[in-house]
């Protein structure tokens, strides 16, 4: 049974294959495997409107089950910036170079105590019938203002993982993987997953 990752994030496809992949004996394809398909525009107002959008729209395009992430980090301090603009933050088209010095520069004046931070992960698992599931994980942290490590993509340079004093791109790319946002929203996906793999 094949399922698509409704992503063209080489970063983010990497990450779910290696969570999902040692549970699960399906097919995982991405939207790189789908040229011709066109992803709609991110018109929600929050990331699990969003991960509907992409979830939806993949699913009854290319008759597939489909499993579909909108993710972000939310700053409580900058009013929950970047929040869904995250890949967008710093415009259209930036680097997550650019959107981290953004976000930095947007940080500079407010106290460290008081950068704290959540990644979010929604993703949303659907068939060409529509939504079959939604669910959220999020993980918790601080912002530094120098960047650290060489692991990671996004904002993981700037992201200290609590109880870890380390950032996102200097942990080991295993050890992410089991407390990542992404992961507890896949986690809560698994028993619906497990009921396909019975029945295909």
């Amino acid at each position: 049974m094949e399922i698509v990752i409704a992503s063209k994030n080489l970063h983010k496809i990497r990450e779910i294959k290696a969570i999902l992949k040692p549970q699960f004996a399906f097919d995982f394809l991405s939207l790189l495997d789908f040229p011709d398909y066109q992803p709609p525009e991110e018109t929600g107002s929050t990331f699990e409107e969003n991960a509907f959008i992409k979830a939806t729209h993949a699913a009854e395009a290319l008759r597939r089950w489909v499993i579909a992430d909108d993710s972000g980090l939310v700053v409580p301090a900058l009013e929950d910036a970047p929040g869904i603009k995250s890949a967008r933050y710093a415009g259209e088209g930036a680097s997550d170079k650019e959107n981290r010095q953004k976000l930095i520069k947007a940080l500079d004046p407010i106290k460290e105590s008081e950068r704290t931070c959540y990644y979010v992960c929604a993703l949303a698992l659907a068939s060409s019938d529509g939504i079959q599931m939604q669910v959220k994980g999020l993980c918790e942290g601080s912002l530094i203002l120098n960047p650290r490590g060489s692991q990671g993509f996004g904002y993981d340079p700037l992201f200290l993982k609590y109880d870890y004093n380390k950032t996102f791109a200097e942990i080991d790319e295993e050890t992410k993987n089991k407390i990542s946002h992404r992961r507890k929203a896949l986690d809560k996906l698994t028993p619906i997953l497990e009921t396909l793999l019975v029945s295909k």
